[in-house]
């Protein structure tokens, strides 16, 4: 077998609108193609005994061990791929479960697509899943044990920790959306001008003074005790006599920990005699130059979590231990330890395996012991000097035992050091008692504290310490999201998106959308080129100036990720026609159908989906839908319009000259067709449509209609606001007509202009694209043939795959089957066809040039009627 393309999609897709992350592998089976599972000689008894936990993939039986009755029965190896790769993430603690698997057009190669969660991981399990099955297929050992560790060292790497999953997993509960901003812990919640940020436990609220405070203890400690606040006595060293006068003023026993230090690094606790300390003193500068000498408390350490300066939730904590038996070693105690179902490597479980490192030698050392020691029956031997989770430690809840004057002080604390997000540790022997009475003390003030041990502490109550974090970022009333219009089809996004962007700005908000030429904010061109994938939807959401979202969403990006937002307010195709056909698995209009779905299902229930009424694949897709639909088109009669017009419903129709929206019996005529530039005086029908689908699009938003008709009177078609878009440049003797026009719907809408313009001579400058099917370069040609007197054709790029006479011969057939009489010539670049054009031009003469890059063709008749103007002034 051989994995042809692994890719994730990571928004709505094909395959499902809710699941948007998953993996979809294309595979081709070669000559397992024919051998079904039930053809494998022992495959079903291999497989259960490798995966025996399978008998819980009910498959399309829908009954317990459904899947191994289908390996039973036959069926084909991409189906078993699909379910060892769902097995084997679950197996690696990370639970999922759905896939699908189809075959393609292509006999004996599949797609076969299984949820992730995190996507690392998921690529990693489809070439494992293959190789597994090839492993089960030789009846050959596989070493399933070291896969499920890499997949568990991967998900380690890459995802988000305890603290900042928690509060994104807290957004999601109340539908806020986030994206996750490069490979760390940062991350955005909300999109455009609503979004807040935040990283760990460090939000875009936290005060930058606060941090720095909390991460000086020398300075937090000053500032606490200039507040009333217990802390323990000590000093800051850099040199060995700096140590020995901070001893020499408290005594022993001391703490020494790093200055700038976090998380326990670089700290000896309970040092007693000038040799340790001297070596824990070396220690803690490998973290930090300067060096924090302190009193040891004894008592218990406590974690007490503030968030917007309230309590939220307290933990006693405790070092990684073990606790004798008589008879184990402190090796196989660890071991034995470890073995609990509650620890786990890493993050994955509630508590952490404990491992062995300086720390623990340290501690072992002061006790005279070793990892072959005996401790006896009863006896705790403390093997981590700080009570960090992460390094095997353990929590137990104690927020409803505080006393109120603990709960006052902890506050206050927070208040103090100014942070919003704020960890208190305090060393006392309870917290049932006010510090005062109790002799205990506060030990640090942490920005960035790890929720992990509210979360999930190994004795207590659970506390969902997220939740605050969530209120404090977004109170009541606080949106999180922008408005998203998405538009998509085949011909007229682009000019339909530019439209809508136009009227979203007139009316007061601050714009951003993507078109196939680039991204813009604010009509300010960020970035150029095709940007109608997922990449470019995200630029757009993670800007923070933009309030309002129109995307322009095409069907490339849609098959290679999936989309690059949740979910939209409205959804528009302007159609669904002939483009792009035989390639990724869309052979058909009806393939090209479910891709384009993929948008306006992607609608929220009360949101909009905006169809054409005319194409038969629209209709199609709304028996699908769960939301609003309305409808646009170019005739008033048309049957679905008027069906939804007497149930009360609302359309867009061109009636009578007119751009209106109509609701049973009633018409608001928004503006004549006329006097909306784009229509280029009512004569461009296809441009006539994309006005209804935004003039619609609007008006369901909300935006008033008197608003929308000086919208549509104001935008220009032109290089500036509509490049490649039927721009006509008028010289004085002859017009030249540049658009990007690239397949038979958009030659039609073209064919159907030109009939309205009267020429003495009509040239057309054409091309054909390689990896389309030759039936559709041969109808654009044969299009060509009836709109022109006279081609230009030109063929320098888009080959994909084939020759040059490949295409030129393909597109002479089609110019053939239109029937006239057309004279052709052929000049290769497109540069010199364009001013062989324009030099030979005679007056009255029409030249269309249409061009897969329009900027090089814009420029060029520019730099043409620039001269022009120069020699008139002149």
């Amino acid at each position: 077998m051989e994995i042809l393309k692994v890719q994730a999609l990571r928004g709505p897709n094909i395959w499902s609108v809710q699941r948007k992350k998953l993996i979809q592998m294309r595979l081709d089976l070669q000559e397992m193609e024919q051998f079904p599972t039930n053809l494998i000689d022992g495959f079903r008894e291999r497989i259960e005994q490798m995966f025996p936990s399978m008998i819980e993939h009910r498959c399309s039986e829908g009954v317990p061990g459904g899947f191994f009755s289908r390996i039973e029965r036959g069926t084909w190896m991409g189906h078993v791929i699909e379910h060892i790769a769902l097995e084997i993430q679950t197996l690696a603690g990370m639970e999922t479960g759905f896939g699908r698997t189809r075959e393609t057009k292509t006999p004996g190669i599949y797609n076969v697509v299984f949820s992730y969660t995190e996507e690392n991981v998921g690529m990693f399990a489809a070439t494992s899943a293959v190789s597994i099955a090839e492993a089960l297929i030789a009846n050959k050992p596989y070493d399933l044990d070291a896969d499920i560790q890499k997949m568990r060292e991967i998900r380690e790497r890459v995802r988000l920790g305890p603290s900042t999953g928690s509060i994104v997993e807290e957004a999601v509960a109340r539908d806020i959306p986030w994206i996750r901003l490069g490979t760390n812990s940062l991350v955005q919640l909300g999109y455009g001008v609503n979004q807040m940020r935040f990283q760990a436990t460090i939000t875009c609220k936290t005060s930058s003074i606060a941090v720095d405070i909390a991460c000086n203890k020398e300075q937090t400690k000053r500032m606490l005790d200039l507040a009333s606040i217990p802390v323990a006595s000590g000093g800051i060293c850099v040199n060995n006599d700096d140590l020995d006068t901070v001893i020499a003023k408290i005594g022993y026993p001391i703490v020494i920990k790093p200055l700038d230090g976090n998380h326990g690094k670089g700290a000896s606790i309970n040092v007693k005699n000038i040799e340790d300390a001297r070596a824990g003193l070396l220690y803690a500068k490998t973290y930090s130059h300067r060096v924090i000498v302190e009193k040891f408390i004894t008592g218990y350490d406590f974690r007490v979590l503030i968030i917007d300066n309230k309590l939220v939730a307290a933990a006693k904590r405790e070092p990684a231990h073990v606790v004798g038996d008589g008879k184990n070693t402190i090796q196989e105690l660890i071991e034995i330890t470890n073995q609990d179902p509650k620890r786990g490597y890493g993050h994955e479980n509630v508590l952490t395996q404990i491992d062995v490192d300086r720390d623990t030698t340290d501690l072992l050392e002061k006790l005279n012991y070793t990892l072959t020691t005996v401790p006896k029956a009863g006896e705790t031997v403390y093997l981590k000097s700080t009570a960090n989770l992460s390094t095997g430690g353990t929590s137990v809840d104690v927020t409803d035992m505080m006393h109120p004057e603990n709960i006052f002080l902890c506050e206050r604390i927070s208040r103090v050091i100014g942070l919003d997000i704020c960890g208190v540790d305090i060393m006392a022997e309870n917290l049932t008692q006010p510090l005062k009475e109790n002799g205990g003390c506060i030990l640090e003030v942490n920005a960035a504290p790890g929720f992990r041990m509210h979360l999930a502490p190994s004795e207590g109550l659970p506390r969902n310490v997220a939740a605050p974090v969530i209120d404090m970022l977004y109170p009541p009333g606080k949106p999180s999201r922008i408005p998203i219009i998405a538009v998509t089809g085949t011909n007229g996004k682009t000019t339909t998106t530019r439209l809508l962007a136009h009227i979203v700005k007139n009316n007061g908000f601050k714009v951003g959308f993507t078109t196939s030429d680039g991204i813009y904010v604010q009509n300010h061109m960020m970035e150029k080129g095709d940007t109608t994938g997922p990449v470019s939807a995200e630029y757009i959401l993670k800007d923070p100036t933009v309030e309002f979202a129109v995307l322009e969403t095409a069907r490339g990006g849609i098959l290679r990720s999936g989309l690059g937002f949740s979910r939209c307010d409205i959804g528009i195709i302007t159609n669904i026609q002939e483009d792009h056909l035989g390639l990724n698995d869309i052979h058909s209009l009806e393939d090209l159908a479910r891709v384009k779905s993929t948008v306006v299902k992607s609608i929220k229930k009360d949101g909009w989906a905006i169809l054409n009424a005319e194409d038969e694949n629209c209709l199609k897709i709304a028996n699908d839908l769960s939301c609003n639909i309305a409808y646009f088109s170019l005739d008033e009669n048309n049957p679905i319009v008027q069906k939804f017009a007497k149930e009360g419903k609302i359309v867009a129709v061109y009636e009578n000259g007119f751009i209106t929206i109509k609701k049973g019996e009633w018409k608001i005529r928004v503006e004549r067709a006329t006097h909306v530039p784009l229509t280029l005086g009512g004569k461009a029908r296809f441009m006539i449509a994309n006005v209804l689908a935004a003039t619609l699009a609007s008006y369901l938003w909300g935006f008033k209609t008197e608003d929308i008709s000086l919208s549509l009177q104001t935008f220009i078609p032109s290089v500036a606001q509509t490049p490649g878009r039927m721009n006509i440049f008028e010289f004085k003797k002859f017009k030249v007509l540049i658009d990007f026009a690239h397949n038979p719907s958009g030659y039609r809408g073209v064919e159907e202009y030109l009939q309205s313009v009267d020429a003495s001579k009509k040239i057309g400058i054409i091309a054909g694209v390689g990896d389309r099917r030759d039936e559709d370069i041969k109808e654009c040609a044969k299009i060509a043939g009836r709109m022109f007197d006279h081609i230009i054709i030109r063929q320098e790029k888009y080959l994909r795959g084939r020759t040059e006479d490949e295409i030129i011969n393909l597109i002479l057939e089609g110019i053939a089957e239109s029937g006239r009489n057309v004279t052709h010539e052929i000049i290769s670049k497109e540069v010199e066809a364009i001013k062989h054009a324009i030099n030979n031009a005679q007056e009255g003469t029409f030249i269309t040039a249409l061009s897969d890059v329009v900027t090089n063709a814009i420029n060029i008749v520019q730099e043409y009627l620039d001269k022009e103007n120069e020699s008139i002034v002149a």
